[in-house]
């Protein structure tokens, strides 16, 4: 996805992302063949998935590697727009672009205009491992967690005179936590109330919020519910097979020191990862209780956050938040010794501002966030399912008319935004995210359009020497030999 700086107000001049020149792209380029030299000497390997993740994030945005060339129609100025790596693990700008095309599509083809309350669940450490890369336990942890919270709700619905109501909800499995660590937890956007049929419509039954002792009754049903789960499935003896580490050891090891914020190749391995900040003690207590909040048994639930039903912008900036991608690049620094040190977005309750890595440590922690292909992240349930009978008559795409079941009059229904396509072009994107039109000409503001799609080597290595940029793809470096001593830089 092109980059364009955001100040807070429309940009005038597009500025394209130099991937060469940030330390993320630089760090995975110049280490990750002394990384994978180190661990084949150890009798290691990287899946196939993983692997071609890490290369194909290398050569994201090169031009050198294929674009599409836009020209102004008005004065003939143009230039080159480079494809992207379009990965599902770490990269912040095909991240960034997911993230925004998510939240579009959600907001303006399938969320209802009602009251959305999110639901987040976090799970005890080894119940992570578990999900990290079994799709089949993920769902099946997810289908226990929503038909708690659908139970609750309908429930309460009967206790208001509505029965047979029907809750829908759309979930982000999460993978990462904010220290670039393996954190999977999920996030629901869950409809704050019911639908009902009546006169062979879909009525909409807002209901009253739930208390922090409903919080943490459903905490507790959802944890003994998922523990029971896991008995049954034959996992809850941890000493028992493991399919990851019998089929990856190297990955499996990655993602048991991700989860538990130690390092798990290198010099360094076993230990912790490094923090740094205003310390105190580990074990603090926090000095305010969370507000519906509640934890059982390692698992975390969470729904102090709800959108009303008429504010669509914060609606898509929470889908903003829920998809978006692992690492922000900007919070990515490097020390006068080599390592990198990664701020963190709010400090935790013990004072840790950063994480320090080494680059290959780093490498290793981008490792385990590489979902496994072709399995979905983000899921639909009750009436938004996809084969929900009133999914067509409830979501925004359909332009229903709102039927709101309550005691006073419903407001006028807003007008809907235009119904966009199944995806949004990158430029649909950057000029609904930074109110920046991507195809303005910077040189006398006409329109730009796309005159060609260059892929032919010979052809792209052509353009961009007439240009002015180099036509090399970037190259990564070779594996470097074992530092000699504490002292020596390669001692990372």
């Amino acid at each position: 996805m092109p980059h364009a700086a955001h100040t807070g107000t429309p940009s005038t001049e597009y500025r394209p992302r130099r991937p060469d020149e940030m330390l993320l792209h630089r760090t995975v380029r110049e280490h990750l063949e002394t990384f994978l030299a180190r661990e084949a000497e150890r009798g290691g390997s990287l899946p196939r998935f993983v692997d071609r993740e890490l290369r194909k994030f290398v050569s994201c945005g090169s031009p050198a590697l294929g674009f599409v060339r836009v020209r102004c129609t008005d004065c003939g100025h143009d230039r080159a727009i480079p494809f992207s790596c379009k990965g599902r693990g770490f990269c912040p700008a095909c991240g960034g672009r997911r993230m925004a095309e998510t939240a579009a599509r959600l907001v303006d083809r399938v969320l209802p205009r009602v009251p959305i309350r999110q639901w987040v669940l976090s799970l005890p450490r080894p119940l992570r491992y578990r999900l990290a890369y079994d799709s089949d336990l993920c769902s099946a942890v997810l289908g226990v967690f929503l038909r708690a919270v659908f139970g609750w709700l309908r429930r309460r619905a009967r206790h208001v005179g509505v029965s047979c109501g029907k809750p829908g909800a759309v979930t982000q499995i999460q993978r990462f936590g904010s220290a670039i660590n393996l954190n999977l937890h999920l996030h629901s956007l869950v409809l704050d109330g019911v639908y009902t049929e009546v006169g062979g419509r879909a009525w909409f039954r807002p209901l009253p919020p739930p208390t922090q002792r409903d919080v943490e009754k459903l905490c507790a049903t959802i944890a003994r519910r998922v523990q029971r789960l896991v008995v049954q499935l034959g996992l809850a003896d941890e000493s028992g097979p493991d399919g990851l580490a019998e089929q990856e050891p190297l990955l499996s090891g990655v993602c048991t020191a991700s989860i538990q914020g130690l390092v798990a190749t290198g010099d360094r391995a076993g230990g912790a990862v490094q923090r740094v900040g205003d310390r105190v003690e580990d074990d603090a207590p926090s000095l305010w209780p969370a507000r519906l909040c509640a934890e059982v048994a390692g698992f975390n639930l969470q729904a102090a956050v709800v959108v009303p039903a008429r504010d669509r912008r914060r609606l898509e900036t929470l889908c903003r938040y829920i998809s978006r991608p692992p690492i922000a690049a900007e919070r990515l620094s490097e020390l006068p010794d080599g390592r990198l040190a990664y701020e963190l977005k709010k400090s935790w309750a013990d004072g840790t501002t950063h994480v320090i890595f080494s680059p290959t440590e780093l490498i290793e922690k981008m490792m385990a966030l590489v979902p496994k292909p072709q399995k979905n992240l983000i899921r639909y349930h009750g009436v938004l399912a996809a084969r929900a009978r009133l999914r067509p008559h409830v979501v925004a795409a359909a332009r229903p008319e709102q039927h709101v079941l309550e005691e006073t009059p419903a407001p006028e229904r807003p007008v809907a935004p235009p119904r966009p396509g199944r995806y949004m072009s990158w430029a649909q994107l950057l000029k609904r995210v930074f109110e920046f039109d991507v195809l303005c000409c910077p040189q006398c503001g006409g329109r730009m359009k796309i005159i060609a799609t260059l892929t032919e080597p010979r052809a792209v290595a052509a353009f961009l020497r007439g240009i002015g940029v180099s036509p090399d793809p970037p190259r990564f470096a070779p594996a470097r030999p074992p530092p000699r001593s504490p002292g020596d830089p390669m001692f990372l």
